[in-house]
């Protein structure tokens, strides 16, 4: 009886959660806040926010400066942050936090510091709260994409307090009582900006001030309504009755106070519930382009969570002036610019399925993307590889090609495609300012068509094998623009590069000397030195652009897979001796106990579907889904690496919906097995993507037949095209793979050497 009664219970609940109309109270935003610099599980905090908007806020748990903001396993918290921080490793920039606190006024972040519980914790999306314990105060906070508000629940005090922090490296603040307001502005930032850099902000209370100072950088009340120092702040305080409400309305600008006090006018008069009300909303309205159904609560969960987090960056970092124009401070010389600009984000990370899917979804937030890039071009010169809010020197490759080309190649439209592309060609043929800018080590790539391992240029084996997907990149973005072959067939040419590493008595990718000889010894464990962040396992397959290519230097197919295969059956040993300790990227590889798959880190994240070009898609759908089982949930625990700015997040959103981008700038997608029983995504076109899998289980994972439309399809790809004029995809799953299925050479993905 338990057994019958149990049964229809999980059903309900299924049906439940997969028939919400508010799809944004299913996701989690603590999924990987439980992080610290040796082990990742996932390195975010809760934003609070919307999507894509300029500001988030988190509550802060860490010290000041501390990129681990919030982590789960922390006790107390200093204050709640305004934040645009993209990683822990790139740290903030254009915050500063307000803490409420009663009785004794303590300034310093360890005295004002409150134990809260997760028991006491309400986090989404749109809205946030938890209970100070130490003050006996709940904070809520609600946003908007450039201002927010809170409400301070208060006990009865009359020592109610606000302190707002400006942070060091230079800040400044002034109550201005009669209004009820204080204006300020932080300096702190991590690199990325103008010698001028500010963000300004503004804050507006309800309430009148019974007590008002500003305290310097000794943390010293000085008796004054404003102060510029090194580390500035400012405390108000408030008589108050048993649970009354404070409401505070803050805004701030990279431009200046004004610009502030005009995006203060998001909330307008609006009530702390109606800013929270309509918060809701735009998520739900982005969030209910794509509904699921058909899959466990907490598959369901996940897919949520997952697609919040590739909503979230790029940050605009653009506002909208009081004449209704768009314009936008300038991390490269410091000005306000007319039109648009985004930060936040590294293409190294996202090329590769974070801006497909947003190519896909929301393709409108990709033209202002775009327009985005170009602004980056024409004010610093160069396209940015990693944005934070500008130039940032980390990481490798030249993956600016592959977003501004594929968005084009996808159908954006309207924006000045010929500067970008100009701007894709200076980059692709000069060293940068700093090494992640431009192409590093491109002389020896032009002439020798590899990045050498003897010329103290770090990790260039992955430098070539990047260069060369990227010049594909560029060579598919001429060709779309009708540029001559005497021009772009240079690029086709140097896309072919990636065989100059091949080591055929290894069958693995290998630095090499700048005589031509491989570098030796060769040790295929050893993480860095010719990589980035991953072994010889994890980068020989980054040929995105030529799968095909990759078999044929391997000896076929069969050895192909063989190869794969071994990804997996080999044990996950590594020689950290170029970091000179284990980095958090090995330690999850390490303990995941898929070998040496790595899927905490992107350069072998859609190597799982690289069987479809070995004709055993079969094994693609058996490692997608144990890759989800395994890797993602919707716990503060819940990834397997840095999520890094939607990608890991994206990757798995993709591979639920059954496809992944394995060349992003291509018209196709690869085909694994789908998720949910059925899902239905409203194309911003207004066609519709429809997936449906009605014998899908955990047995059924294989995929035994597809119909395309009613049709019959065998190909173990889709088009992005064909998706956009509406399409219905008909997956037959079985818990037996269909070894037929898939394995005629027309069936093969795209490869720029064709197919066998």
């Amino acid at each position: 009886m338990k057994k019958l009664s149990f049964v229809p219970l999980l059903f309900l609940i299924s049906a439940a959660v997969a028939q919400t109309s508010s799809p944004v109270d299913l996701i989690n935003p603590l999924m990987g806040t439980q992080s610290k610099p040796d082990l990742s599980n996932g390195n975010t905090y809760p934003a609070i926010g919307l999507p894509w908007g300029m500001n988030f806020w988190t509550p802060q748990t860490g010290n000041m400066g501390n990129g681990w903001a919030y982590t789960y396993d922390a006790d107390k918290i200093v204050g709640f942050k305004q934040t645009h921080q993209p990683s822990p490793w790139m740290n903030d920039y254009g915050q500063f936090s307000l803490m409420p606190i009663t009785g004794k006024l303590q300034l310093k972040e360890k005295e004002r510091a409150s134990w809260f519980s997760h028991k006491a914790e309400t986090s989404n999306p749109y809205y946030y709260k938890v209970y100070l314990a130490d003050h006996n105060i709940t904070t809520e906070i609600a946003p908007t994409e450039r201002a927010a508000s809170f409400q301070f629940t208060f006990p009865k005090s009359d020592s109610s307090y606000v302190i707002i922090d400006a942070f060091d490296k230079g800040s400044y603040v002034k109550i201005i009582p009669s209004e009820n307001k204080i204006i300020g502005y932080t300096t702190r930032n991590s690199g990325g900006v103008s010698k001028d850099f500010k963000n300004y902000f503004v804050i507006q209370f309800s309430k009148p001030f019974t007590y008002q100072d500003v305290w310097d950088k000794d943390y010293k009340l000085t008796g004054k309504t404003e102060l510029t120092d090194q580390h500035a702040g400012a405390v108000v305080g408030f008589k108050t009755s048993i649970n009354e409400k404070v409401t505070a309305r803050v805004a701030s600008s990279f431009i200046s106070v004004e610009q502030a006090e005009q995006n203060l006018k998001e909330i307008g008069n609006d009530s702390f519930e109606t800013v929270k009300t309509k918060a809701k909303a735009v998520w739900n309205k982005q969030l209910s382009r794509i509904s699921v159904n058909g899959g466990s609560p907490e598959q369901i969960q996940t897919f949520y969570s997952c697609l919040y987090r590739t909503m979230l960056f790029p940050q605009k970092h653009y506002e909208i002036n009081n004449n209704g124009k768009i314009v936008h401070y300038s991390p490269y010389n410091g000005k306000t610019e007319a039109g648009y600009l985004f930060a936040g984000t590294g293409f190294w990370d996202t090329f590769r399925a974070e801006y497909p899917l947003l190519n896909l979804l929301f393709p409108s937030i990709c033209k202002e993307m775009q327009e985005g890039l170009i602004n980056d071009y024409k004010e610093g010169g160069w396209l940015p590889e990693w944005s934070s809010p500008g130039y940032r020197d980390v990481m490798v490759g030249n993956n600016s090609a592959s977003v501004a080309a594929e968005a084009y190649l996808k159908g954006l439209r309207g924006y000045d495609i010929e500067t970008l592309y100009k701007a894709l060609i200076k980059d692709a043929n000069n060293e940068g300012p700093l090494e992640a800018v431009g192409r590093k080590g491109v002389e020896y790539y032009n002439s020798l068509g590899y990045v050498p391992y003897d010329v103290k240029i770090n990790e260039n084996a992955a430098r070539t094998l990047e260069y060369a997907y990227d010049d594909f990149a560029i060579y598919e973005l001429g060709k779309a623009l009708g540029k001559p072959e005497s021009e772009i067939g240079i690029y086709k040419k140097r896309a072919m590069n990636y065989k100059n590493l091949f080591d055929p008595s290894t069958g693995l990718m290998r630095g090499k000397n700048k005589d031509g000889s491989f570098q030796s010894p060769f040790n295929p464990f050893k993480w860095g030195d010719a990589f980035t962040e991953g072994n010889s396992w994890h980068y020989t397959w980054s040929v995105f652009h030529d799968i095909q290519g990759l078999v044929n230097l391997m000896g076929g197919k069969e050895k192909f897979a063989n190869k794969l295969d071994s990804v997996f059956l080999l044990p996950p040993v590594f020689d950290d001796s170029y970091y000179g300790s284990v980095i958090h990227e090995i330690r999850e590889m390490q303990i995941a106990n898929m070998g040496q798959y790595a899927h905490g880190n992107q350069p072998i994240q859609h190597m799982i579907y690289l069987y479809n070009y070995a004709n055993q898609p079969w094994k693609t759908q058996y490692w997608v889904r144990e890759a989800i089982n395994r890797l993602y949930k919707a716990t503060p625990d819940g990834y397997c690496g840095d999520e890094d700015n939607g990608q890991t997040s994206a990757w798995y959103v993709f591979s639920a919906l059954g496809f992944y981008p394995v060349t992003p700038a291509s018209d196709q997608y690869v085909l694994g097995a789908p998720l949910f029983k059925n899902v239905t995504i409203k194309l911003e076109n207004g066609k519709t993507l429809n997936i449906q899998a009605a014998q899908n289980s955990e047995a059924n994972r294989y995929v035994s037949q597809l119909k395309v439309n009613n049709a019959v399809y065998s190909p173990s790809w889709i088009s992005h095209s064909g998706i956009m004029k509406g399409i219905t995809l008909d997956f037959g799953m079985s818990s037996q793979p269909n070894k037929q299925r898939g394995i005629k050479a027309s069936d093969v993905p795209f490869s720029l050497s064709g197919t066998n």
